[in-house]
């Protein structure tokens, strides 16, 4: 009997184990794999904060930002800090030759097309003021920009003098893309031909990000400011994209000694942002 008895208060007390979660609250479960995957994006956004501005302690002032089309994310470093674009503004300025001619149904004529690969392939300025001024100059550039939902950006007449911010820049590198955004398959298509054709002096910056068969689009500016005891602009805006990449990068610098040493700043920056962002 003793041994039933035991064996029943066995039972009965694994019973009353076994019941009572379900009369208690539901236990709460852990977090979804979205979370996880903030969380863990939070982590890195937070360890390429402290990285980034302990070199910015060391180089000439700059501005990062990333949009994650994978993910949707955008991260930035000081993406409200405004800088003169110098040639990046060229990207503002076949967005709107683009955005005028599918306002009009019909495709660049033969003298816009010849134009604009100059002006993104080779940063042609005779080229770039041309289509500057047929499009009505900084006017209607700013209008083209409300309409790409750039907010932080000021169009200069002398067009290299645009100031902008890195946020704004992957937002336009973001429109360029976007099957939703105002610009048609067509416009879409040539922004990347030409900006995946750029001549090879030219394809520094962003594409050193780059890895082994990823494409790559980009932009560069550069110049020496008059204003800034004749020391370096060095901007770069593209995109990367590979089997499992599709990310946006604009990188804003200013006040360098020399072109090489903006370049080396710029590019150790992009590369930054891969190694704690990981995508």
């Amino acid at each position: 009997m003793g041994m039933n008895n035991d064996a029943n208060g066995g039972t009965s007390l694994a019973g009353a184990f076994l019941d009572s979660p379900a009369k208690a609250s539901p236990t709460p479960t852990g977090p979804t794999p979205e979370e996880l995957a903030a969380q863990e994006r939070a982590k890195q956004a937070k360890a390429l904060d402290a990285a980034l501005k302990k070199y910015a302690a060391t180089v000439p002032e700059f501005s990062v930002a990333v949009l994650d089309r994978k993910t949707g994310q955008t991260y930035s470093y000081r993406g409200t800090e405004k800088y003169e674009t110098a040639s990046v503004v060229k990207v503002q300025v076949l967005a709107c030759l683009l955005l005028t001619a599918q306002d009009k149904q019909r495709d660049l004529s033969s003298t816009e097309l010849a134009l604009a690969k100059r002006m993104i392939r080779l940063s042609d300025n005779d080229a770039t003021t041309s289509l500057f001024t047929r499009l009505g100059k900084q006017t209607a550039i700013a209008k083209c920009n409300n309409r790409l939902g750039l907010t932080q950006t000021t169009v200069n007449s002398a067009w290299g003098l645009t100031r902008t911010t890195v946020d704004d820049q992957v937002k336009l590198l973001g429109e360029l893309v976007d099957t939703k955004g105002p610009l048609d398959a067509d416009s879409r298509k040539l922004a990347e031909t030409l900006m995946s054709t750029v001549d090879a002096a030219q394809d520094w910056g962003v594409p050193a990000a780059a890895t082994t068969g990823e494409k790559f689009t980009v932009k560069n500016g550069w110049l020496p400011r008059s204003t800034e005891g004749n020391r370096w602009i060095i901007n770069t805006v593209g995109r990367i994209t590979g089997d499992d990449t599709d990310v946006s990068i604009a990188v804003l610098s200013h006040n360098h000694a020399s072109m090489s040493g903006g370049i080396a700043v710029v590019e150790k920056v992009a590369k930054m942002t891969r190694q704690y962002l990981k995508y």
